[in-house]
């Protein structure tokens, strides 16, 4: 009987380069990198059998895939769609599922505070809505859909009835402007607050440091060495930090912060300086925007919306000093944070450089129309708050 002859292959210039770069890349699949060496050795016009000797697959593997792609290219070198093995659940029960996940647990009467895979799993078993169901399957139909009832996260809805006002002041001043005028350059701009109960945690055993493979070891008892106040000013424009620390909070450690500030130059002899400050007890209402006047007539303080903690920029200094200082707390006592403080002070102050503020006005009007829409949508989550 006459034997078959191979099918004559002769891939384009574009396919030759895909061809080669299936069979020779590193991070191709083995099965394409097969597939497509046998393709480039039949294009140089091989025997099956030679190929197969020298590919060590079977002859009847190389006649294959030599054969699909004559018939439909590069696409014919991919697997096949096959039936597969009988779904053992149908798309209705994954809807289910994911409509659970999408419920609070106190809604069915699940004392839970979020809903993880395996109680998901558990709880659609005790509904009947399937059978049996591993915790596998339901993290497979959560993920195609983003689906993370395990996480939460937390927000604050706006309260402060003057919300836009205050917060485009404070943008505006972030900006070089004030009420619509540039500022001058005798004309500056101080962000400022307290971060309270700074603790002295003495750790019952040194603190190991980092080595190959190993963390730094920190230990977890501790005995308590009391507790302090840092008072800290920033200069938006110029990237400087005033610090203080304090027993405790109050108007009296504010102002001597404020002292501290305004008689030095060059903001004693400046021509204003605007002091933005949050609603603590220390610098709250118009009595504080006074008392600060009355002690410093250049001054002008700024408050920020009520829960807006966010707008002062001195809180991005204080995460560095949450961060770079304070954690892990493994102090012998009060004297060597209050001396941490100040070093780390100095040490900032030496390379400062302003902050890339870029949330603007616009965004502010951006944010504040979603927070208008998300409202009109859901009017019952927000009926007791004022809007913006």
């Amino acid at each position: 009987m006459p034997v078959a002859l191979a099918c004559p292959i002769a891939p384009s210039a574009a396919e030759r380069e895909r061809l080669k770069k299936m069979a020779y890349g590193h991070r191709t699949e083995h099965r394409l990198r097969v597939r497509a060496q046998v393709v480039l050795h039949a294009a140089r016009g091989r025997s099956n059998a030679r190929i197969a000797r020298e590919t060590g697959l079977h002859i009847d593997t190389v006649r294959r895939w030599r054969g699909r792609f004559a018939q439909a290219g590069l696409p014919g070198l991919r697997d096949r769609e096959r039936c597969g093995r009988p779904a053992s659940f149908t798309p209705v029960q994954a809807a289910e599922i994911k409509a659970l996940a999408c419920q609070l647990p106190a809604e069915s009467g699940t004392p839970l505070s979020h809903w993880s895979c395996p109680e998901l799993a558990r709880e659609a078993v005790a509904r009947g809505v399937a059978p049996f169901l591993s915790a596998s399957t339901v993290r497979r139909w959560l993920t195609r859909d983003a689906l993370k009832p395990w996480q939460h996260q937390s927000w604050i809805f706006i309260t402060d009835p003057d919300f836009r006002l205050k917060a485009t002041r404070v943008l505006d001043l972030y900006a070089r402007t004030w009420q619509g005028e540039p500022l001058g350059e005798d004309e500056y701009v101080i962000s400022a607050d307290e971060k309270t109960s700074v603790q002295a945690r003495c750790r019952c055993h040194p603190t190991l440091a980092p080595g190959q493979a190993r963390a730094m070891r920190v230990n977890h008892t501790y005995g308590r060495g009391g507790a302090l106040a840092y008072l800290a000013a920033y200069d938006v424009h110029h990237a400087r930090v005033f610090g203080r620390t304090e027993p405790r909070t109050g108007i009296t450690p504010f102002m001597s912060l404020v002292t501290q500030v305004m008689n030095r130059e060059p903001y004693a002899s400046a021509k204003r300086v605007f002091w933005i400050v949050d609603n603590g007890s220390s610098h709250r209402g118009q009595k504080a925007v006074a008392r600060l006047r009355t002690a410093f007539p250049n001054t002008v303080m700024v408050h920020i919306p009520v829960r807006a903690s966010w707008l002062n920029q001195i809180e991005v200094y204080f995460s560095d000093i949450q961060r770079k200082v304070v954690t892990p707390n493994d102090f012998t006592d009060l004297t060597q944070v209050r001396d941490r403080l100040r070093d780390f002070e100095n040490r900032y102050n030496a390379t400062a450089q302003p902050f890339q503020w870029k949330f603007t006005t616009s965004d502010l009007d951006d944010l504040l129309a979603r927070l208008d829409r998300h409202t009109a949508d859901h009017p019952e989550q927000s009926s007791d708050a004022p809007t913006a």
